[in-house]
């Protein structure tokens, strides 16, 4: 099945709340983004994302931290995709207070935040002919 990449870093625009923790719809965003540019390429139309079947945050995310979206299209129905979602802190940046500009890049990195959706592009959209 189809699947993007993403990768984004966290700035202090993101951060909602103390400490510079980044609130976790800034995920579902980029799940967005991600589901569109999945949509764009199997379909040739962004359509419309219907729901989320599952939201799970599994660690927190903070202002300058990079974090690697994984979104795979799992299933293609007549108009709907279903979709995976992962975001992965790739790398954890203020480990230092005392160095700002210190970071590091993890390995492995750490699964933030996992989702299952579903998107739905109208027959009448739908642009390539797919398996």
């Amino acid at each position: 099945m189809e699947k993007v990449i993403l990768r984004q870093r966290m700035s202090s625009h993101d951060a909602h709340y103390g400490g510079d923790l980044v609130d976790g719809a800034r995920m579902l965003g980029l799940f967005g983004d991600a589901a569109t540019e999945l949509l764009i390429r199997h379909d040739g139309d962004e359509g419309l994302f219907v729901a989320y079947d599952t939201v799970e945050f599994k660690a927190p995310v903070f202002a300058g931290d990079y974090i690697e979206v994984v979104a795979e299209i799992t299933r293609v129905g007549n108009t709907s995709r279903a979709m995976e979602f992962h975001a992965y802190k790739v790398i954890r940046a203020n480990v230092d207070p005392a160095v700002p500009s210190a970071a590091d890049v993890l390995n492995p990195p750490e699964l933030v935040c996992y989702a299952r959706g579903t998107c739905v592009v109208p027959k009448d959209k739908q642009r390539r002919n797919n398996p």
